[in-house]
């Protein structure tokens, strides 16, 4: 990996770009990842600042896409104060109104795992990750160095979902979610954001960070439906559709 020294606002930390990889949103483009390491110097306060300067988190690894000529990944983040929920997201909210959430302890359980690959399977058959084992998962979504939170919801006794989010000091950072596939008329996803921006509005922290949004990848357009959104771009945060 080739070492970067294009972030001066964190000098205790080095950059490396990974070797290329196929892209995961972008059929037939080639990516790059750019990691921020040590991991163990990379504390609360320092995260925060990262996450502000584009990166998100896969287990210990602090990454942000760095793909040479492509800037199709633009780090997104929902101003809560200003969210309003569309027709569409409160009867969501509505119809979801029977789950109950609760903060569990970050640790492998048996039955997360399986709805994590009941998940996979159904929406990212062929991604990769449907065949991750017991300690892949364990490795993407339960390690962690910084202040998160695994939240789980359920409906009567029944597991429907499970969120993994960080907590920041400008808000929270929603890093994964994955939910029963097989419910009709579920939108489990869309009520997750709804939940997570309520957190924020109810800690009176100013944003929810939604990792990257991608104009032309089907994947990343639900981010689109909650409104404001704002973009990273040439190191401002703007609203999408500024210039």
């Amino acid at each position: 990996m080739a070492l970067l020294n294009d972030l001066p606002l964190f000098p205790l930390l080095q950059f490396y770009a990974t070797a290329p990889y196929g892209c995961s949103y972008l059929p037939g483009r080639i990516a790059r990842s750019q990691v921020a390491t040590p991991t163990h110097l990379i504390d609360e306060d320092t995260y925060g600042q990262l996450v502000r300067a584009g990166f998100r988190r896969s287990g210990v690894f602090t990454y942000r896409p760095h793909c040479g000529a492509c800037h199709e990944c633009q780090p997104a983040r929902v101003p809560v104060e200003s969210f309003r929920p569309n027709r569409t997201q409160r009867r969501t909210l509505q119809r979801h109104a029977n789950l109950k959430a609760d903060e569990r302890s970050m640790i492998f359980r048996e039955e997360h795992y399986q709805l994590y690959q009941r998940y996979q399977a159904v929406r990212h058959q062929g991604g990769g990750m449907d065949q991750d084992n017991r300690d892949q998962y364990a490795h993407f979504l339960l390690q962690s160095h910084v202040n998160s939170r695994l939240i789980e919801f359920r409906e009567n006794g029944e597991l429907r979902m499970v969120s993994i989010i960080d907590l920041l000091s400008d808000g929270l950072s929603s890093v994964y979610t994955f939910y029963d596939p097989d419910l009709p008329n579920a939108s489990l996803g869309t009520y997750s954001i709804l939940w997570q921006i309520g957190q924020c509005q109810h800690l009176h922290l100013p944003y929810l960070y939604l990792g990257y949004w991608i104009k032309g990848s089907r994947k990343m357009a639900y981010k689109v439906n909650f409104q404001p959104l704002e973009v990273l771009k040439q190191g401002q945060w703007r609203l999408l559709g500024e210039t």
